[in-house]
């Protein structure tokens, strides 16, 4: 089955029939509904009867369906989705100011605005060059950057996404840290191959008493436990995490072989497909790879 960012650019995928679905079909409701809820629990907010109702931000909002759970816990919500089908649904549900917008081209917002921000099924899309100037590694990074302006000191995102490959969720997640989230993944049932859920929980600045990210479901395999999550102060053994942290400060690595050691050959075959591996990802239009790919020409004798 085909990945939906590679059929079609968000807001030509998400047309007036597939919005639909998104109003009609109780399978993708419900799907989208649990989905939310998870984020929601991720964000770990005080409840609304206990003085905790938020204004929170829901980035790739749709038909308003993480709206309405957002709504369900006692919170205002404000949204932003790139297909103008998808908001017309979510307008007529009602609830939440929606407005239409890229992500990729930033949050237009004032700063410190939201409490928090969620976002289901939406981040992988800016891996994508759906158009000649696109550059996915600048668009992330603006994204980020301007969400971190627009979030209060201390705020909570919770992303729920599909990353491709590992480079994807090294591409997105490095970015956040460049623009001073902190955080990282949960993978909610690591051992199933169609129940697993990718969360990237980010904090815009840690709070006060430090950050801990919360605890992934279904996770029964042995995971490798710092001190500090191994044992407790009183010396009970915790629950290991299927969690990912990431933090604000690199941590740098000693090379252990010489400079151009074990490098591939300039204008080898090898070299010239990371090139053009690297031109793709840059969202550059690379011919495709043959047998001919590096083959070397040879002169013609007369």
């Amino acid at each position: 089955m085909s990945r939906p960012e590679h059929s079609a650019p968000p807001e030509l995928f998400y047309n007036e029939a597939e919005a639909e679905k998104y109003h009609t079909s109780s399978r993708m409701i419900e799907i989208q509904t649990k989905m939310s809820e998870r984020a929601v629990e991720l964000l770990c907010l005080p409840s609304a009867e206990d003085g905790g109702k938020k204004l929170l931000l829901d980035i790739g909002c749709g038909s308003g369906l993480s709206g309405a759970v957002l709504e369900e816990h006692g919170h205002m919500w404000v949204g932003i989705d790139i297909s103008p089908h998808m908001l017309a649904i979510a307008a007529e549900r009602g609830g939440g100011d929606v407005f239409l917008g890229d992500m990729g081209d930033g949050m237009f917002f004032r700063p410190g605005m939201f409490d928090g921000a969620i976002s289901v099924s939406a981040l992988q899309w800016l891996c994508n060059a759906d158009k000649r100037w696109h550059e996915p590694r600048k668009r992330i990074a603006r994204f980020f950057q301007t969400l971190y302006a627009c979030l209060a000191k201390g705020a909570r995102a919770v992303f729920q996404f599909y990353p491709e490959n590992a480079h994807q969720m090294e591409l997105i997640t490095s970015a956040a840290m460049r623009c001073g989230f902190t955080g990282g993944l949960v993978v909610d049932y690591p051992n199933s191959s169609k129940a697993k859920k990718y969360f990237l929980c980010l904090f815009a600045g840690a709070p006060a008493g430090g950050y801990q990210l919360p605890k992934a479901k279904g996770d029964e395999s042995n995971v490798d436990r710092s001190d500090s999550e191994a044992e407790s102060e009183d010396g009970d053994e915790r629950e290991p995490q299927r969690t990912v942290a990431y933090g604000s400060h690199r941590q740098h690595v000693k090379h252990e072989h010489k400079r151009g050691k074990h490098r591939d050959a300039v204008k080898s075959k090898n070299w010239v497909l990371k090139k053009k591996e690297s031109q793709r990802k840059k969202g550059k239009d690379v011919r495709p790879d043959t047998k001919y790919t590096a083959r070397k020409r040879q002169g013609k004798s007369f």
